[in-house]
C-alpha cells in the first residue's frame, strides 16, 4: 500500500486512489458532528451561490459554512463544532460550504473513492484504509483556505498513516504544537469567530467510530454518507 500525504488545493488535484480530504479546523469535524446528530443528507458544496440556489429549490434545507472563518450571510450555522454538537439534525438536509475542506472535495477529481478526514474519527479511517485493499492512498491536508499548510491537518494525516502502518506517534505533542501555531486563534479572546471550545472538540481524537464517504448522487451532487 502506497500512502502519500499531499497538501492544499494542488494536493487535492493530484490525489489518486482512496483519498481522504482532511480539514480538522473545522469543516470535517463539523460534518462528523452533523452526521452523528442525525442529518438525513449532507451535501458539501464549493460555492456559496450554489448553496443559496439549492435552498431556493429545496425549502427547509439548512445552510452551514464559512468564509474567512465567519458564518456566511443568510446561513443557519457557521463552521463551528461547538454550535452544532448539541443540535438535532434528524431528517434534515444540510448543505455545507467552507474555505478549505469542501474545496478539497470539489477538486479531488482523480480519487477513486473519497472519505472526509478529521481527528475525531481518525482511528475509524485508519481501520477502513487498512482493510480496504487499496494500492494507492492519498491523505490530503487542506490547511488554511486550501492555500497554507496547517499543523492540525498534517498531524491528522501523520496520525492516520501511523495507525495504518502500526508505527508510534506522539499525538499529544502534536496537539500542543497546534496550540502554539495554527490553533492559537482559538485562544485569542478578541477573535470570537474561533471559540476555544472548537479547538478541544476538534482535537478529541477517535471520538466517533464511523467513516464518512463522499459519493456522487443521482442528482449529480456530492453527498457525505456515514458508513
Amino acid at each position: 500500500m502506497n500512502i502519500q500525504i499531499l497538501e492544499l488545493i494542488e494536493g487535492a488535484k493530484a490525489a489518486k486512489g482512496l483519498t481522504v480530504i482532511i480539514d480538522v479546523f473545522r469543516a470535517m469535524t463539523v460534518e462528523a458532528y452533523v452526521i452523528q446528530n442525525g442529518a438525513a443528507d449532507l451535501i458539501p458544496m464549493g460555492s456559496i451561490d450554489d448553496a443559496y440556489a439549492y435552498r431556493e429549490t429545496h425549502p427547509g434545507t439548512i445552510l452551514m459554512g464559512e468564509r474567512g472563518g465567519a458564518k456566511c450571510p443568510g446561513f443557519d450555522f457557521g463552521n463551528s463544532p461547538l454550535a452544532v454538537k448539541d443540535v438535532d439534525f434528524t431528517g434534515k438536509t444540510v448543505v455545507h460550504t467552507t474555505s478549505a475542506g469542501t474545496q478539497g472535495v470539489a477538486n479531488a477529481t482523480g480519487a477513486t473513492e473519497m472519505l472526509t478526514g478529521s481527528l475525531v474519527n481518525a482511528k475509524a479511517i485508519a481501520d477502513y484504509i487498512r482493510n480496504s485493499g487499496a494500492e494507492d492512498v492519498s491523505l490530503v491536508c487542506m490547511g488554511l483556505a486550501g492555500k497554507e499548510s496547517t499543523r492540525e491537518d498534517t498531524l491528522c494525516a501523520e496520525y492516520i498513516k501511523a495507525l495504518v502502518e502500526g508505527t508510534p506517534i506522539d499525538l499529544q505533542k502534536g496537539i500542543e504544537e497546534c496550540k502554539q501555531t495554527s490553533g492559537a486563534k482559538f485562544f485569542d479572546p478578541n477573535n470570537p469567530i474561533f471559540p476555544e471550545e472548537d479547538f478541544w472538540l476538534s482535537v478529541e481524537a477517535d471520538k466517533f467510530p464511523f467513516v464518512l464517504h463522499v459519493e456522487e448522487g443521482l442528482d449529480g451532487l456530492m453527498h457525505t454518507i456515514r458508513k
